[in-house]
């Protein structure tokens, strides 16, 4: 494993930073996942710096730099239009809500390395003499791909129980195994992570399901340890849910999800994401044995009903809750799309929500019977509406409905309907051809 730091502006300026603080006499690494990407020839989302510097010495140097944690001893610096943390070394002392440290002192390279969660994230690379810093086997275990707590992994794990789902989402993020000991460590303090706030754990499992080389597998990985039990019981609860063979061959509800989550493209939206691993919750609940086959009848509109009060739970914003509730309370309408009149169908390709919609139908076919007509029949429908992706613009307006006799009232929104619907299945195109056929229609309706 080749190390060979980047050649890019960002890297460069964190050099930078890095020599103004050596200059100074001080010692300046860069440290954690930016070493660890370094090494694995991934390209880093921003550059930490760690020093001997207090937080004062730091401000000298940078006194632009704001101070967002000097009892920590962090601040963060804006150069060349990239921000950098600038963080003295520090030991952890006294925690006692499973979140953060009572008390902290300053002190060398080493000993940092030995406060910090995983090996693979316990690394420092001096530029100067171009080595990296290794006290805790962390190189090591990125060459065997293995996520290891440094030190006793209980210890680290009832330090910050958020610890748990950074384990998680790191295995599914760089596609490492978990150390024995390190899984063992996390399936006993497993329940702890309800100790900790629902945004956090929102934050990491959206990183999760978004930025894992296999989603679907760290979700298992999440049932195994006896995460998922603790923070989605609604989707622990589908492990074992039985389905009909003749529609669902590839096993229960979860293994189902579990396909269509690891189907889904790389980097996926959160949208997108929630709704597959929330589109059959409802199963569990509405599973009922009918008389030909194991029904699971209106669990679409109750499964939105709990992914509603799921992202409440975790505090969702509004936009993706609603979003990600329509979806998994429409999941099932495609079946029927080849039946749409062409108005229905158009409406349905011009709504906001489509392009998940789509994915969903497709990832749950592919998933389940592996046929997609339906999906592929909705691929060529929008190419036909692509000229006109958004619904049109009424041609009739409810003025004009009353200009032609009709009461003003609920009757005048029924016509509405009645005629924007007749202009989207093409029995018109302008608004005198619009108003000819209300007139027709109501001389049937009186005669």
């Amino acid at each position: 494993m080749n190390f060979l730091p980047p050649n890019s502006s960002e890297y460069n300026s964190a050099i930078v930073v890095a020599t103004r603080l050596k200059n100074a006499g001080f010692e300046a690494l860069l440290a954690g996942g930016c070493v660890r990407d370094m090494i694995m020839g991934r390209v880093p989302r921003d550059y930490d710096i760690a020093t001997n510097a207090n937080v004062d010495d730091t401000l000298e140097l940078f006194p632009d730099g704001i101070t967002v944690g000097k009892a920590f001893g962090v601040i963060r610096i804006k150069l060349n239009n990239f921000c950098f943390e600038i963080a003295s070394f520090r030991e952890d002392h006294d925690y006692t809500d499973g979140r953060r440290p009572g008390s902290i002192t300053f002190t060398d390279a080493k000993n940092d390395a030995l406060r910090r969660d995983f090996t693979v994230n316990a690394l420092f690379y001096d530029p100067f003499a171009e080595e990296i810093r290794d006290y805790v086997g962390g190189y090591k275990d990125i060459q065997n791909k293995v996520i290891r707590a440094v030190g006793d992994p209980d210890k680290r794990f009832n330090e910050d129980y958020l610890r748990m789902m950074r384990a998680v989402r790191f295995s599914g993020v760089l596609g490492f195994e978990i150390n024995p000991s390190t899984l063992n460590a996390l399936k006993t303090n497993a329940y702890n992570i309800a100790k900790i706030s629902k945004e956090r754990v929102r934050d990491e499992l959206t990183l999760t399901l978004t930025e894992s080389l296999k989603p679907g597998r760290t979700v298992e990985l999440l049932q195994e340890i006896g995460l998922l039990k603790e923070i989605l019981p609604e989707v622990s609860a589908t492990k074992g849910q039985e389905q009909p063979p003749e529609f669902h061959p590839e096993g229960d509800v979860f293994e189902h999800t579990v396909m269509m989550l690891d189907m889904m493209e790389k980097k996926p939206s959160l949208q997108l994401a929630y709704s597959v691993l929330f589109h059959d919750i409802g199963k569990p609940p509405t599973a009922k044995m009918g008389a030909d086959r194991l029904r699971f009848d209106g669990h679409a509109s109750v499964g939105a009903k709990m992914a509603v009060e799921i992202m409440k739970r975790l505090k969702f914003s509004n936009a993706d809750t609603k979003t990600i509730a329509f979806c998994v309370e429409n999941h099932m309408r495609f079946m029927d799309v080849r039946k749409m009149r062409r108005s229905t169908l158009h409406r349905l390709i011009a709504a906001p929500t489509f392009d998940i919609e789509l994915e969903l139908h497709k990832l749950d076919c592919l998933a389940s019977h592996g046929k997609l007509l339906n999906y592929n029949f909705l691929i060529q429908a929008k190419q036909s509406f692509k000229a006109k992706p958004s619904l049109p613009k009424p041609l009739v307006t409810g003025e004009d409905i009353i200009a032609l006799g009709i009461p003003e009232g609920k009757e005048v929104g029924k016509w509405k309907a009645l005629v924007f619907e007749a202009q989207l299945e093409g029995y018109f195109t302008d608004r005198n051809e619009a108003l000819e056929w209300v007139k027709q229609q109501r001389e049937k309706n009186t005669n």
